[in-house]
């Protein structure tokens, strides 16, 4: 019961207003209106074998089915074992066994690509970051690894036009990705980036999860709903890291907990089971912590 009081008031409120005038997509984003299932992603190994005794499914009691359906449950935890101290603070994400050191001590910038078949050619895990033009990307990666210009900000949406590598820790990636969405942009560049974005997600070996960066200021956008539903449809894990949560209520807007609770219901009619999301301030630093320790889970388990 607590468990699910705990997570009533971000996932459980039924969606009342319709969300803002559609932003217009780019060409690689479509609607989608089958059932996603969302996967974990591990590095690839030959599949072993499952005796028909460990294959057989044992019926979910309501609490193992409800955190199945609400929360993110990472590989090694037993649904039926898990308790409201699991769940990361701000998110709807169980830590799980794999969850390891999540310090980052150093970063690096490696390259800019300019296609997917440019990218960084070693075996290091890696997490693409993506979003709008303007989610706060920049922001959000120069708080990950607490320096101001490791990830340049511009008030003019749109400058990330390349695939850019920061190698951390020496052992694996930050992928900050050309934002989408400005309006502005030439339908060239915005085609280009649909073309060599579309590569990197489907050739990526090792890619871990990509993090879709959602602006919580502001009311649920097609454009963010479509590319979620791309990736999804495409098997790319993803967590929904939503920004800005420190904004406060506009004069005749919604709180950040209503914009992302709305999103939620959206995102809940396309998949069976809700991909992870956590809520985040680069300016309060908000969730930072929280989600270090995601990534490290996620990536602990593909490198096994």
């Amino acid at each position: 019961m607590f468990l699910r009081n705990r997570l009533l008031s971000l996932n459980l409120t039924s969606f009342s207003s319709p969300p803002s005038p559609p932003t217009k997509s780019l060409s690689f984003l479509f609607s989608f209106n089958k059932t996603i299932a969302y996967s974990t992603r591990k590095r690839p190994h030959p599949k072993p074998k499952v005796s028909a005794s460990r294959a057989a499914k044992q019926p979910l009691s309501d609490g193992a089915r409800f955190a199945k359906t609400v929360l993110f449950v990472p590989p090694g935890v037993d649904l039926e074992e898990v308790t409201d101290e699991m769940i990361l603070p701000g998110s709807n994400i169980v830590l799980g066994p794999y969850a390891g050191h999540s310090q980052i001590k150093e970063v690096e910038f490696v390259k800019s690509s300019g296609r997917a078949k440019d990218c960084p050619k070693d075996d290091r895990p890696e997490f693409a970051i993506l979003g709008r033009s303007n989610v706060g990307k920049s922001s959000l990666i120069n708080a990950l690894v607490r320096k101001k210009e490791v990830a340049l900000t511009s008030k003019k949406p749109g400058k990330t036009q390349l695939i850019n590598h920061f190698l951390v820790n020496k052992s694996w990636y930050i992928v900050d990705l050309p934002g989408y969405g400005f309006a502005r942009a030439p339908d060239a560049a915005r085609t280009d980036w649909s073309s060599f974005t579309k590569g990197y997600f489907l050739n990526r070996e090792t890619l871990v999860a990509a993090l879709l960066l959602i602006d919580a200021s502001v009311p649920p956008q097609r454009i963010d709903l479509d590319c979620a539903n791309w990736l999804g449809r495409n098997n790319i894990p993803m967590t929904f890291v939503f920004t800005k949560c420190d904004k406060m209520k506009a004069s005749k807007g919604k709180r950040p907990d209503e914009n992302i609770r709305d999103f939620q219901e959206l995102i809940r009619e396309n998949y069976r089971q809700h991909p992870p999301w956590i809520m985040t301030s680069s300016v309060t630093g908000l969730g930072r912590d929280e989600l270090l320790l995601h990534m490290s889970q996620l990536r602990n388990y593909w490198d096994q």
